[in-house]
């Protein structure tokens, strides 16, 4: 073994070793190992940075700001709405979660899917009397499961596309993964359900730390809007968790103890008392916005408008008069849309309400609010609400006719996933269904630094030949059989999943699974295949995918709740890969 072949190997097992028992970012830990090799001269900066201009890279990188438009015109939160419901029984439940998600999944990264659905599935749980920890790992493996199946399911199986494409080994269809993915999927659904006891029972760190703060809060009925002639029950309305509908002003008259069967009309002005986060929610019912006219004089577009708390200090110059009265929005260019005071339930008129210090207002401001007010002595604290942003409901056909357009141009093979992309995420602009700004956000930086990253560290296996003696390794258990070598193959990659994450280990095992169809005289997609669905049965671990880990706090979890429902899960859908592969793609 030479000095070259000993460093990527050594390097390799530094970032796995890291990522296993430190808790070193996954972006640190691969840019660190691509130092490394850089800087000893295995690879060279083109060689090393190679996976930046890799075309999977860069449709992950598009797609992001695709699902931009579909989150900020509330595609997904309309979906989730319509299809969550109010299940009678866990059972029912997890069907009406799994089930959306796996379809969303098929066609959307699933990361930024269950990034905006963690908060509604909490919500959602907290409504229905039913344990979070039920239904955020449920949420998770849906999402994975969903992801197998089309091409742009997952970054993951763009990832290996771009690599066979590099390579000039082929490409993945659009639908081609359905084959496997789609009976992994539904066998991988009905096992979570029948295996739901294995699941824990116990609160989110999140509910634990929740806000007790009350706001009181006016929302208007938006004058023939959806909302208007329907019941509170129809609307939406009667079962919002952490927050509770006190009355109904309606012109002159007050309706007191909102019947669940009391029409809406337009011009409503709904009262509700509730929990900041259930304020936000309360903004993105489509048909309801908030109550005071002052919000129409703001200079910050709808779109750029963010919620912010901001607590009233001593030297609060309006103290001892009403909110109408002070010239709010004029001194700081914000409008007060609720307050909370101490836990007291304030039954007044937001205008009406005489601000004391200590009070937490609610505002809607411009982006530029807390920079300006961070350190100003009229508030002890000012802070902003994460993804607060009004959603622009009206642009949600045209951004759900972009998406659907996409996946039909890559499936009538008019454009490659890459063209396709970039095509969608600018027509998101041009349609003003996203911003540019909020494009910028949604991309996963780190993310991308893992993948591109890793192409790096695979290219440094390749080179040296290390890669080449694993696929001997492998050649040798298996002996003759390519269908033993499938089985090792796709094992290995499940395992380093397993520890690192999805994409990584999909990047590192390409070039083993190259130079182990060359040694072997047979084609490279089934073994491409297999280390497509071995990457993403990364279930057993938080830590191999990463919607894994973005509900580990928020379900209250711990490493031994995904080694018992996700180890039978990973080797169900290993058995159903390794049987359905060779069938479809034959060595």
């Amino acid at each position: 073994m030479g000095i070259d072949a000993a460093l990527a190997i050594s390097t390799v097992v530094a970032v796995l070793g890291a990522l296993t028992f430190t808790r070193l970012a996954p972006d640190l830990a691969f840019g660190a190992g691509l130092t490394v090799l850089l800087v000893t001269g295995v690879l060279d900066p083109a060689e090393a940075f190679s996976g930046f201009s890799n075309e999977g890279v860069l449709t992950v990188a598009v797609l992001y700001a695709v699902v931009a438009g579909l989150r900020d015109t509330g595609g997904i939160h309309w979906i989730s709405r319509r299809l969550l419901g109010r299940p009678k029984t866990l059972t029912g439940a997890m069907v009406r979660l799994m089930a959306p998600v796996t379809f969303l999944s098929a066609f959307l990264n699933n990361t930024p899917i269950v990034a905006m659905l963690i908060p509604a599935v909490r919500e959602w749980a907290r409504g229905n009397n039913l344990s979070v920890s039920k239904l955020m790992i449920p949420l998770s493996y849906a999402a994975i499961l969903g992801g197998t199946t089309t091409l742009i399911g997952t970054s993951t199986n763009l990832v290996v596309n771009g690599l066979l494409i590099e390579a000039g080994l082929g490409r993945i269809g659009m639908f081609e993964l359905a084959w496997v993915g789609l009976p992994t999927a539904a066998l991988g659904l009905v096992f979570i359900i029948a295996a739901r006891a294995l699941l824990p029972n116990r609160v989110s760190s999140m509910t634990q730390l929740s806000d007790p703060r009350e706001y009181s809060i006016e929302m208007q009925v938006i004058e023939e809007g959806p909302l208007v002639g329907k019941s509170i029950e129809d609307a939406g309305l009667r079962h919002l968790p952490s927050v509770f509908l006190v009355e109904i002003e309606r012109g002159e008259r007050i309706v007191p103890a909102v019947s669940p069967r009391e029409l809406l009309q337009g011009g409503d002005r709904l009262v509700f008392v509730g929990v900041v986060e259930s304020v936000v929610e309360l903004q993105r019912i489509n048909g309801l916005v908030p109550a005071t006219d002052q919000l129409f004089k703001l200079d910050a577009r709808p779109s750029q408008r963010i919620l912010v708390e901001a607590v009233v200090s001593n030297s609060f110059p309006m103290l001892g008069r009403r909110i109408r009265e002070s010239r709010f929005r004029t001194v700081y260019g914000a409008v007060v849309i609720a307050v909370a005071r101490n836990g007291e339930r304030l039954r007044a008129k937001i205008g009406d309400i005489i601000p004391r210090p200590g009070d937490t207002l609610l505002l809607a401001a411009g982006p530029d609010f807390v920079e300006r007010h961070r350190n100003s002595r009229d508030f002890y604290l000012v802070s902003p609400i994460e993804d607060s942003n009004p959603l622009r409901f009206e642009r949600a056909v045209p951004a759900l006719l972009i998406l659907v357009g996409m996946v039909l141009t890559v499936s009538l093979g008019w454009l490659r996933m890459v063209e396709a992309a970039m095509l969608a995420a600018a027509l998101m602009l041009v349609a003003r269904c996203t911003t540019s700004a909020s494009a910028r956000r949604a991309i996963d930086w780190s993310v991308l630094l893992v993948i591109a990253s890793a192409f790096g560290l695979g290219h440094a296996l390749e080179k040296t030949g290390v890669a080449q003696a694993m696929a001997m390794g492998i050649v040798e258990v298996a002996g003759t059989s390519p269908l033993a070598a499938l089985v090792a193959l796709y094992a290995t990659t499940a395992l380093f999943s397993a520890v690192i994450t999805n994409n990584a280990a999909a990047v590192l095992m390409f070039p083993i699974a190259a130079a182990l169809a060359r040694s072997m005289g047979v084609d490279v997609m089934p073994f491409a295949i297999a280390i497509a669905m071995g990457a993403s049965a990364s279930f057993a671990t938080p830590v191999g995918y990463q919607t894994n880990l973005m509900v580990y706090g928020p379900g209250g979890y711990n490493f031994r709740d995904y080694l018992r429902l996700g180890l039978p899960l990973t080797v169900l859908a290993g058995i159903v890969a390794v049987a359905v592969i060779p069938m479809v793609w034959q060595f």
